[in-house]
């Protein structure tokens, strides 16, 4: 897939820190069965989503959307220097391929306006900030972090009964810059982007739904979603956790993701597409 593309008068960037094996793949996904994974085994290691060992391929990546009047960062990976002994290939990180990666889609941190993180789970905000001098600052200097505040009041709850470390490296910091704004689920940035609650994988997470009047955009999911023709019980999951029935909710169909080079990655996260008229679904383009 490419790591660009349109979608109206939006220009989507994918900005790639990692591609690893992550969990197996009958670890990972509820619905998934021995018999269903068996059928579907060939087309998932073609399309490099898992490996000989039945262990899933994921993508780590952020999303830059090009707004007419907005950069909009979503959601910011793993980062660097960050103590996360549980894993491996994210611990104490120093290489630089997600800020390689930010410059070769022709972006450096101080284009980013706004950061949107869909939950604050520790491989969607360590990016946010960067060490400089023994300390953590903001790493998109003139940015406004925007965070749900339900889930924000989760981990600072958590966060005060014991550490977290990825809240205490990577969220507050961006608090004590004054970097940051806590919304509501009605939060809306100008007529392009609008916050969908999807409680769930955590109590506060949030999709972004971007595109005018909602007619195309991006769905950010939570860890429920793959290619729905090998996994109907996921996509059954996502249509209680994101409300389907709801009028502001996109409906999901066993269309959705159906290509099956469709984006992997810890979460899931991307759906990208125009609204079938005809059936009120979302599907892939």
């Amino acid at each position: 897939m490419s790591l660009t593309f349109s979608v109206g008068d939006l220009t989507i960037h994918r900005i790639i820190e990692q591609e690893t094996s992550f969990v197996p793949a009958l670890e990972m996904l509820p619905g998934l069965t021995p018999d269903l994974l068996a059928e579907n085994r060939a087309w998932m290691r073609q399309a490099k989503a898992l490996d000989d060992e039945d262990v899933l391929l994921l993508c780590f990546q952020s999303y830059v959307v090009k707004t007419p009047h907005h950069t909009i960062l979503v959601d910011s990976c793993i980062g660097n220097d960050k103590p996360r002994p549980n894993r491996p290939k994210w611990n104490m990180k120093t290489d630089d391929t997600y800020l390689r990666g930010l410059d070769a889609a022709g972006f450096s941190v101080d284009d980013i306006d706004v950061v949107m993180c869909t939950h604050l789970h520790v491989d969607h905000v360590g990016w946010n900030t960067r060490l400089e001098s023994g300390r953590w600052v903001p790493t998109f200097p003139k940015a406004r972090y925007v965070f749900a505040k339900q889930e924000f009041d989760h981990w600072s709850e958590q966060n005060a009964k014991a550490e977290i470390p990825p809240f205490a490296d990577s969220v507050l910091p961006v608090v004590e810059a004054g970097r940051h704004e806590l919304v509501g689920n009605d939060h809306q940035i100008g007529d392009h982007v609008r916050i969908l609650p999807t409680p769930g994988h955590t109590p506060g997470h949030i999709a972004i739904t971007m595109g005018r009047q909602g007619r195309c955009g991006v769905l950010r999911r939570s860890h429920a979603l793959t290619a729905a023709d090998a996994l109907p019980g996921a996509v059954d999951q996502v249509r209680r956790r994101s409300g389907q029935g709801r009028n502001d909710a996109p409906q999901f169909s066993r269309t959705l993701l159906r290509h099956r080079d469709a984006v992997l990655h810890g979460a899931f996260p991307l759906a990208v597409g125009r609204q079938d008229q005809a059936q009120g679904q979302w599907v892939c383009v």
